[in-house]
């Protein structure tokens, strides 16, 4: 790394230990941006990205299924966990492509990297799809799959090693591309905080396009030209989308990475364990480092961490600040007195991971629709017209489809009539629009449950194939509600992080993509073993779906939503923001009053405020 690079990172971290509070970026030169850095134009390249790396990612993760079924030959229930397992891992790395950006790599370099470790697994995929001697023998696995062999040894290990790849790609890369691209635009300029909203708005349209383009061309060309040239067009588009990075990197503005962000975290909580017998002092300002002054107190911007007011929250923690009795702070190290405005960081994550842990079961619900929807499509009637079938994957394509009209109208005629009722810069607060996702993520579920009933009735007692189009409701559904809740939750995220923890904190929104993955194959196993008897095998234990009880599966899974939404109420009435952190300036009037006063909490009318 080059000597200006070095003297920028040792700047900041003096502007930082000082209290300055001026944002600090820099060029791919590491010298201070200008005016001319950053902003929607530079912020372009990185959407870029995002729709050539979707597009890449969601034409092998939502078609995945069909190509372990009947190319790998693993079993239905066990090839659902395979993918989801995946798409789970997915987004658990996305942790680690976080921490490396805001510890130690940037967010450029990590993507770069990482993006062409995702293009090595394309690639590696469109191989092993492309000659026969590296998967199991050509077989039935619905008429003849006692008989078909699982692929096993060399084989597996190819596969495994392929689909990880892109795992591992694919999942230090997401939170970097919605974190750098934010990173464009200035969160304490009150112009480029209305920008703001509108970018995580504009990134959801192109993840959208992304969605869509695969979920109808690539998935068309999976389905009649072959699975090796589907993988190899993915490659492709990642290719694209790796060429649109590099081309925006004189114009980027970027965050200097500032060491391991998990250190000052871990010395708060060192410091309150060893002075766990001390009494918190009943006025704040006695505490190392407090600054309070509620008169005249303006919001700093979360670029200064140094700034940070004290809040009543987990006051346990409050006594790692609590100085010696001599009063001479340098008698203890950072390990023993941490200041207000570090612990205060340490406070924001504890407060934040309730929300996070609210959004694992509709990311549960998203499992559904890209493994169990899909077998569902596949035994109905695909025909649209004689000569055509629609691939079954390609149903995920209809909520994307009115998504890229409804996005739009969200951000051009939504928003604007809600800022003027509510004051806000992006019309409600993040936590509204996610609660909202969350309510509307139910009835996906019930119609899920409805139309699959529907379905294998009509398959056993009447011998008729529904349309394939009696299951797009369940799929229109939940694309509506992941426009509130997945945009809502990473600007949620990105809003309440601090500098040099962006990434990081925007991790955490994929993190709980994870969870939800993962919860899926839990579930599926639990249920499988519940319902299982002697003389017959559990709601999803046969490769046929008609013999399956996938109905009831999804009528358990609308009940744990709608109980989780409950949940979600309570958590979102109990957060309270830092006013340090508040970009929107009415929402930092609100919070300002409401975190100096530790009986007030966000009012039962709302959501979340």
């Amino acid at each position: 790394m080059d000597s200006s690079v070095e003297k920028t990172r040792l700047k900041f971290k003096q502007d930082s230990l000082s209290g300055a509070v001026e944002e600090t970026s820099v060029d791919w030169r590491g010298r201070i941006c200008k005016s001319k850095h950053g902003g929607m134009a530079a912020a372009v390249f990185v959407l870029g990205l995002q729709a050539f790396e979707m597009m890449g990612i969601a034409a092998v993760g939502n078609n995945l299924i069909t190509y372990v079924f009947n190319d790998m030959h693993f079993p239905l229930s066990k090839s659902a966990n395979i993918v989801t397992n995946f798409v789970g891992t997915i987004f658990l790395l996305s942790l680690l492509g976080g921490f490396l950006s805001d510890s130690y790599l940037g967010s450029f370099w990590t993507m770069l990297i990482f993006g062409f470790v995702e293009l090595s697994g394309f690639i590696l995929l469109s191989v092993q799809a492309h000659l026969p001697q590296l998967r199991p023998p050509s077989c039935d696995m619905v008429s003849d799959g006692v008989d078909c062999v699982e692929a096993k040894g060399y084989k597996a290990l190819i596969f495994f090693l392929a689909l990880y790849l892109v795992a591992l790609g694919s999942g230090c890369l997401k939170p970097n591309i919605i974190s750098h691209g934010a990173d464009q635009f200035k969160k304490e300029d009150p112009k480029q905080s209305k920008k703001l909203s509108t970018y995580f708005n504009v990134a959801y349209f192109a993840f959208c396009i992304g969605e869509l383009i695969a979920l109808t061309v690539l998935v068309w060309v999976q389905t009649h030209s072959g699975m090796d040239v589907g993988f190899g067009v993915s490659a492709a588009a990642m290719a694209v989308g790796l060429i649109c990075l590099i081309s925006g990197s004189f114009s980027y503005r970027n965050k200097p990475p500032k060491g391991s962000i998990f250190t000052p975290f871990a010395q708060v909580f060192v410091a309150a364990i060893t002075k766990r017998k001390q009494i918190c002092p009943s006025n704040a300002q006695m505490l190392h480092g407090c600054h309070n002054n509620v008169s005249s107190h303006v919001p700093a911007t979360s670029a200064d961490a140094s700034n940070l007011l004290h809040t009543e929250k987990f006051r346990f923690l409050d006594k790692a600040c609590i100085r010696v009795q001599d009063g001479s702070e340098a008698s203890e190290s950072t390990w023993r007195l941490c200041t207000v405005a570090q612990v205060e960081q340490v406070k924001i994550l504890i407060s934040v991971i309730p929300i996070f842990s609210c959004t694992i079961i509709f990311n549960t619900i998203l499992a559904q629709l890209q493994t169990f929807s899909v077998q569902q499509g596949s035994a109905m009637n695909t025909r649209i017209t004689k000569s055509f079938k629609i691939p079954p994957a390609s149903l995920q394509s209809i909520p994307y489809i009115m998504l890229i009209f409804v996005v739009p109208l969200y951000e051009t005629v939504f928003v604007p009539f809600a800022r003027r009722i509510t004051g806000k810069d992006s019309g409600i607060t993040p936590l509204q629009r996610v609660g909202v996702g969350l309510f509307i993520a139910t009835f996906s579920m019930v119609s899920a449950a409805v139309i699959e009933r529907k379905r294998r009735t009509s398959a056993l007692d009447h011998q008729e194939t529904l349309s394939i189009f009696w299951i797009a409701p369940q799929f229109l559904i939940f694309g509506l509600s992941e426009m509130f809740t997945a945009v809502g939750l990473i600007e949620f995220f990105y809003k309440q992080s601090l500098e040099g923890m962006q990434s990081f904190l925007t991790a955490m929104t994929y993190c709980s993509y994870s969870f939800g993955f993962y919860l899926s194959s839990l579930l599926v196993s639990l249920v499988n073993k519940i319902t299982s008897s002697s003389s017959s095998g559990g709601w999803l234990s046969d490769n046929d779906l008609n013999k399956d009880k996938l109905d009831l599966f999804y009528w358990l899974l609308a009940v744990l939503s709608l109980i989780n939404f409950f949940n979600y109420l309570f958590w979102s009435k109990w957060y309270s923001y830092n006013p340090s952190l508040s970009h929107d300036r009415s929402l930092g009037q609100d919070m300002e009053s409401q975190n100096f006063n530790s009986s007030k909490r966000v009012g039962p009318e709302n959501i979340a405020s």
